[in-house]
């Protein structure tokens, strides 16, 4: 196997198991009434079917085709991107990217099917599902008052990793790239010194 299939393959791996266990896991709960509204840690973890129409967070600016198809064509220009990088990606980053790819696959996935399986819009009017709620409050006040699902953890845990370690992370340019920029920027400090000689 050559190396860039490997990376690829290392890549793709954790993009398609985290859009399995996503669908897999909104699907047992979606369709399971007794898993709509169910402590699972009494007063920490609770499982709170709901359908989410906005962003994430419950935010609500856009309609929601609008905002599916900005997710669709966010996602087509990260795949774009890791693509465009691959030669100079480490393992770390490709798995941390592929947990991005497929959270963020599972979420657009509701987008665009859950309007016509739950019979409520079409293409790109689904709703994401969301059940993962951590119930605990100090006070009167939520810790945590939003609710989440598999992709979304797959998401905010790969991005702060890649913020904590970004120095190690992150793909580095190659050093070919590097030397040409050098000898670029040597080029033009150097071109106003012959022509200043010239002049005199």
């Amino acid at each position: 196997m050559s190396e860039k299939a490997k990376k690829l393959l290392i890549f793709s791996v954790p993009a398609v198991i985290v859009l399995i266990i996503d669908q897999i896991t909104k699907h047992i709960v979606r369709t399971s009434p007794d898993l709509h509204r169910v402590d699972l840690i009494e007063g920490w973890l609770a499982f709170n079917f709901t359908k989410n129409p906005g962003m994430a967070m419950g935010m609500d600016w856009l309609s929601t085709p609008a905002i599916s198809v900005i997710a669709i064509t966010a996602t087509v220009g990260i795949i774009g991107y890791i693509i465009y990088t691959l030669n100079r990606a480490n393992y770390a980053y490709l798995i941390c990217m592929g947990l991005i790819i497929g959270g963020a696959l599972g979420n657009i996935y509701d987008r665009i099917f859950m309007g016509i399986v739950g019979g409520y819009g079409g293409v790109l009017d689904g709703h994401v599902v969301d059940f993962i709620h951590f119930n605990l409050t100090i006070g009167d006040t939520p810790v945590f008052p939003y609710i989440f699902n598999v992709a979304d953890i797959a998401i905010s845990t790969s991005i702060i990793v890649l913020l904590l370690f970004h120095k190690w992370i992150m793909p580095v340019e190659d050093e070919g790239e590097s030397d040409m920029e050098m000898m670029s920027e040597t080029r033009s400090d150097e071109s106003p010194k012959i022509e200043s000689a010239d002049q005199q």
